[in-house]
């Protein structure tokens, strides 16, 4: 049987508090990670859209290194725009810079009309190397 634990970042640990959820749930050799968005050090939305993705991403970072993960370790990853149209140039172009060669992770992309102040979101599962 499987025994999940929650993990959280060093930083951040109180905004999840507040809303009530872990920031990824370790599952056997599986990391699962809530969304990460672009938020300041006081949980407000970054008001700069690319810099709000930028801040996702980094976000994004400091949850799989809590767990020893990183980037590479990725299997699965949903990102949630609420402009998708206007938005994918700026996206693409800050996913590229996380990873500019294959091989790539699965991703899906999904339109949304509301992400409580934000514009984008980053939700991923990984492996925990060295779990197996």
């Amino acid at each position: 049987m499987l025994n999940p634990a929650p993990v959280f970042p060093a930083q951040r640990h109180a905004l999840y508090q507040r809303h009530g959820y872990s920031a990824a749930i370790r599952s056997g050799d599986l990391l699962f990670v809530s969304g990460q968005v672009g938020s300041r050090e006081d949980g407000s939305p970054e008001p700069d859209p690319e810099r709000q993705v930028s801040l996702a991403f980094e976000n994004l970072k400091a949850v799989l290194a809590a767990a020893d993960c990183g980037l590479e370790d990725l299997v699965d990853v949903t990102t949630f725009h609420t402009d998708p149209e206007n938005q994918i140039e700026t996206v693409m172009a800050i996913k590229d810079t996380h990873f500019p060669a294959a091989p790539y992770p699965n991703w899906t992309a999904v339109g949304v009309t509301w992400l409580a102040g934000f514009d984008f979101e980053i939700k991923v599962v990984a492996r925990i190397p060295g779990s197996c």
